[in-house]
């Protein structure tokens, strides 16, 4: 289907962007401007005596000074060109008007010519706003032209012309008549209507320039908000890291604390025992602990740096200090679910450990961010149970399944088959750490109570061909 022709005013006003709102913003008066100004004003004196030396100059029985006084004044026009182009463009007309009704020869030289053109042309250059620069430079224009129509149809320089034209011979193709008023015509209308058209692309150059700028902060902008995001990320994985490594450790030192108090007068070898696990436990909590804040220390240290290099240099001087930097271990994975099973069971809950998996080895070849994920969701469902739970036994299940109808899959499943201990009820933090952490990888969470009794945690999170290898 055709397009609906666009009218002549639409059009027209597409290329002037009299709807955009932009607004160009207004140049301080500089030395620069004020040098424009004087070196027009001196040239225009200038021109005006070299052509002085060679015609006789008709000013309509003017004072030298007042030409020199016609020149100046419209050469320091241009000093507000671009902090006033619109008054600067009437202004010019005016000046144009008057100046070439009273000294015609004045009128007509090069320095205010100039003028005349650049006023025009910072009319819609330097404007503020579209609508109005395009009604005044139209309404110059128009102006201008019945102006030059007056002059050729009632004044003497159509008369003046045709004369010089008959007295030089002139044979060509036209009436001297038409000629005249042709080529007048003509000259007028490319200088007003050429000063509008240099002014507009000149007003669109610097709007293009003005969105590429704004692209580019708009561009900073995000690249600093994703900045910040990665870091609160970071922050918030570290903060559930904490609470489970904590949460569990607490849980286990709690376990062997009340059983090292029950036997520590009848049974004092079992509670040393207790003692001893509890201090492990605490070591290997602390250790963690200190391993994640030094963790937090770098993303704070490299999120304070911008340039590469210096983000670069800083982790360098982190790696030669032997100090400076805490010993970081393997984050767990899948691997090690047998020991964390067996480490609940030496602190007197029993738990079973089930693995389920298509092809052997399956579970090893698990991308490490998804096997962290599933371990800790696992440690503090058990850690959980231990803290609000009356069961005595439980079940961890993992599965790693790579011909399901929907796509591979690692899930883990924990049972337990006791029921919540009045007076434990938590601040919901774990349970909303495992939804965040399985959502990280887009899996499903099933939280609650069964109906056959005792409460189960369940996690599933889909495999895409990078997350677990050589299945």
């Amino acid at each position: 289907m055709p397009s609906a022709r666009r009218s002549l005013s639409t059009r027209v006003g597409e290329f002037f962007a009299i709807d955009d709102d932009w607004e160009r913003p207004a140049s301080p008066i500089g030395r620069r401007d004020w040098l424009v100004g004087i070196v027009l004003s001196v040239a225009g004196i200038l021109f005006l005596e070299l052509a002085r030396s060679v015609v006789e100059i008709h000013a309509g029985g003017q004072p030298l000074w007042v030409q020199w006084a016609a020149i100046v004044s419209g050469a320091m026009l241009m000093v507000w060109r671009r902090q006033h182009p619109i008054l600067v463009g009437v202004l010019a007309a005016g000046h144009m008007f008057i100046v070439g009704v009273t000294m015609p020869m004045v009128m007509a030289q090069l320095a205010l010519q100039t003028v005349y053109f650049v006023a025009i042309y910072a009319a819609v250059a330097y404007a503020r706003h579209r609508r109005s620069a395009l009604l005044v430079v139209a309404g110059i224009t128009v102006f201008m032209l019945l102006w030059v129509g007056w002059q050729l149809a009632l004044g003497g320089g159509l008369a003046e012309m045709t004369e010089d034209s008959v007295a030089d011979g002139a044979d060509g193709w036209f009436s001297p008549n038409v000629g005249a008023v042709a080529t007048t015509v003509a000259v007028n209308a490319f200088y007003f209507v050429g000063a509008i058209l240099v002014g507009q692309i000149a007003w669109r150059g610097a709007r293009q320039r003005a969105r590429l700028e704004e692209q580019a902060q708009t561009i900073a902008r995000q690249a600093d908000s994703l900045k910040r995001r990665a870091v609160v990320d970071e922050r918030l994985r570290i903060a559930r890291e904490l609470h489970d490594v904590v949460g569990h450790h607490v849980s286990v030192i709690g376990i062997q604390a009340a059983a090292a108090r029950r036997v520590i007068d009848k049974r004092p070898d079992e509670a040393a025992k207790a003692l001893s696990q509890i201090e492990e436990s605490s070591r290997d909590a602390v250790s963690q602990m200190r391993s994640l804040l030094g963790t937090l220390r770098d993303i704070q240290e490299t999120a304070d740096v911008d340039d590469a290099a210096a983000t670069e240099q800083v982790r360098s001087k982190r790696a030669k200090g032997p100090a400076a930097q805490p010993s970081r271990s393997p984050e767990p994975g899948l691997t090690d679910l047998p020991a964390l099973v067996a480490e609940r069971t030496a602190n007197g809950l029993t738990t079973a450990y089930e693995l389920v998996e298509t092809r052997e080895g399956a579970h090893a070849r698990v991308a490490p961010p998804i096997a962290l994920t599933l371990y800790r969701i696992t440690q503090e469902a058990l850690a959980n149970i231990t803290r609000h739970s009356t069961a005595t036994t439980s079940d961890v299940v993992l599965r790693v399944v790579e011909d399901a109808p929907a796509g591979a899959y690692a899930e883990v499943e924990v049972l337990d088959n006791g029921r919540a201990r009045v007076g434990t009820s938590g601040t919901g933090l774990g349970q909303l750490g495992m939804r965040e952490r399985a959502a990280s990888h887009k899996g499903t969470v099933e939280i609650g109570a069964r109906p056959t009794g005792g409460y189960r945690v369940r996690v599933r999170i889909p495999l895409g061909e990078l997350d677990v290898a050589s299945i």
